[in-house]
């Protein structure tokens, strides 16, 4: 007989997710079938939710959908020996393939074969989730289900965070979504001097202060030369990090970065948009772009700073069950909130 678990399913080409009953997961050799416990409600999930272009392009429906997760091991392929029945995890959401040239010399996270769970595989919304043994991340008792869950959008922080040397620079941070947020949090727990993070909503500006008391917060219709300026900066601030995807942002942290200053840049714009290329070659900057994490450095700074007292649980702003799934994704929706979580089991 046929297993079924409850999932939330892009059922229908339109707005929403559905909770339904699909089957259990069947999984072969060399994967794991994960006992989800908690799971994190991402900005794509709101794209897929909302069937937004991006998503309508992406997305085969039906598709049970989500990415961050934690859980434990409920099930292991016949190959799989270096794990255990009952450890807890939680796993890369992109899985890869291993033919092309940067996956052979193990840079794993320029894999052009890469897919998405929960957009283009069955993801983690769900009361269990396959996943290749090769993504599973083992989790220290120090990391709890609920950081556990969130370590996927962490994994972006520190990935753009750590792009360029910070020990002692300046950080101008775009964008205070969760992302952003963390990214300050990791930019002062690795030696930045100053960070300041603008953002036009108040309310995000207020949780990043909440998750890092020694971030500088500025709105964006702030004068960035005075906060600067009032800091002891005559010339700039050294590195930017782009979260927010806004066009704008670019041209602020343009405007704003030293002679030779480097961008790290994680937002993604919904369109192509005009940018001054002569202010980049005029002032040398570097500009590098990123996407989701190193397989697996990323993974391993992030829990080793975990375990070294960094601290981002104040981004979880909201918790839900996941029947509630509708409530927590309109209060997404609405802007404000830091990460919500949805718990599927205890």
């Amino acid at each position: 007989m046929t297993r079924t678990m409850k999932a939330l399913v892009k059922a229908k080409a339109e707005p929403g997710l559905w909770m339904e009953d699909v089957p259990v997961p069947q999984i072969g050799p060399d994967d794991v079938l994960v006992k989800v416990a908690k799971t994190g409600i991402c900005g794509t999930d709101l794209h897929i939710y909302k069937w937004d272009n991006w998503a309508q392009g992406a997305v085969p429906v039906p598709m049970t959908v989500g990415h961050e997760y934690s859980g434990t091991i409920a099930e292991l392929g016949a190959n799989v020996t270096h794990l255990k029945i009952g450890q807890r995890v939680s796993g890369e959401g992109h899985v890869i393939g291993f033919k092309s040239r940067a996956s052979r010399a193990g840079r794993f996270h320029l894999d052009p074969e890469t897919k998405g769970v929960g957009v283009n595989l069955p993801g983690a919304f769900a009361e269990y989730v396959k996943i290749p043994a090769f993504n599973i991340v083992p989790l220290p008792d120090s990391v709890d289900d609920e950081l556990a869950s969130i370590l996927d959008p962490l994994g972006n922080a520190v990935h753009t965070a750590l792009a360029f040397d910070l020990v002692g620079e300046d950080v101008l941070i775009a964008g205070a979504g969760p992302i952003g947020i963390m990214s300050a949090a990791v930019a002062k727990h690795v030696g930045a001097r100053h960070v300041v993070i603008t953002d036009p909503n108040d309310n995000r500006l207020e949780l990043a202060r909440k998750t890092e008391p020694a971030v500088i917060t500025a709105n964006t219709s702030d004068d960035l030369r005075a906060v600067a300026k009032s800091l002891g900066m005559n010339e700039g601030f050294d590195v930017g990090f782009e979260m927010s995807g806004a066009p704008a942002a670019m041209a602020t942290l343009t405007d704003h970065l030293v002679m030779g200053g480097k961008i790290a840049m994680l937002g993604l714009p919904a369109k192509p948009f005009e940018y001054d290329f002569a202010k980049m070659v005029l002032k040398m900057l570097t500009i590098k772009g990123i996407y989701g994490r190193e397989m697996f450095e990323t993974w391993h700074k992030m829990l080793a700073m975990l375990q070294s007292g960094l601290d981002i649980r104040p981004v979880i702003t909201n918790r839900f069950p996941a029947t509630e799934f509708d409530t927590a994704f309109q209060s997404a929706i609405q802007g404000g909130a830091g990460k919500i979580v949805l718990e599927w089991s205890t």
